[in-house]
């Protein structure tokens, strides 16, 4: 059993993906032993209306996700009203957190906004998720560069808010190991092996860092989930340890499953 915290509905906006049709991504997901997917959807980078973004994100979880896709949505603390957007994420859709995309945002974590989406997401009990990259530098559009996000505000936010789970997506090529050890002891705070690379990269990471707090994510359909996979087989683990990274960490994270009390529609 697996559950991947971290997949994407949409098309990315700089070139055709092989499973960015929703049917085609359940199925992939299916067949390769993912039986939860916690899914955040590319059109959120570049919208502006994030509210008809999130209830897509929804509706596309409903028509195609056959209980396998979780719809997490977005916001952006420095649009106007963007708490409205984050009501509705829990209000009307249900979804159990948020993924942050702060770099194609144009906010940095210390941003005043974030610390007041903190406390929301602690008083609905939100699962925050933080894109900290999604491509390569080297592979980013010319006009489009998008840096890394900068993860030392985040010990203050995680310090005020120490309910809040907060998920790193992608982080492992902006953090290392050696960091990851310190910054355990700022609160609830988890990674996944996307990014991950070295060999025995997994088996390496869970020495410097609880098992408990690392999590099975496969960046599909950007990467190949096939790659996420391999990093598991080719690191020595115990069965309780492989069992905690593929399904039973995140299961402890997800709260139990709320109704999606939405009527609208997939577009």
């Amino acid at each position: 059993m697996i559950v991947d915290v971290n997949v994407h509905l949409g098309r990315w906006p700089f070139r055709y993906l092989r499973y960015d049709d929703p049917a085609r991504l359940v199925r992939k997901l299916r067949s390769s032993g993912v039986a939860q997917a916690w899914a955040g959807n590319f059109d959120a980078l570049l919208h502006v209306d994030l509210d008809a973004v999130n209830a897509n994100t929804a509706a596309w979880c409903r028509r195609w996700g056959q209980g396998l896709l979780v719809p997490f949505g977005t916001v952006n603390p420095t649009l106007p009203d963007w708490q409205t957007t984050l009501r509705r994420c829990v209000e009307r859709y249900r979804m159990p957190g948020l993924r942050l995309y702060p770099g194609y945002h144009g906010y940095r974590l210390d941003h005043e906004a974030v610390a007041e989406l903190f406390r929301l997401a602690q008083q609905q009990r939100l699962i925050v998720q933080i894109a900290v990259r999604l491509e390569d530098p080297r592979t980013q559009h010319p006009l489009l560069r998008v840096p890394d996000v900068s993860l030392a505000p985040l010990q203050g936010l995680m310090k005020a808010f120490p309910k809040v789970p907060v998920v790193l997506l992608a982080a492992l090529r902006s953090v290392a190991a050696r960091e990851l050890e310190t910054m355990m002891d700022w609160g609830p705070l988890y990674v996944e092996l996307s990014m991950l690379e070295g060999v025995a990269g997994v088996q390496r990471l869970v020495e410097r860092v609880p098992v408990e707090r690392v999590l099975f994510g496969s960046h599909t359909p950007l990467f190949v989930i096939e790659s996420a996979l391999l990093k598991l087989m080719e690191s020595e683990l115990t069965g309780p340890q492989r069992d905690t990274i593929t399904h039973l960490a995140a299961r402890k994270l997800l709260p139990p499953k709320k109704r999606d009390r939405s009527e609208e529609p997939a577009r």
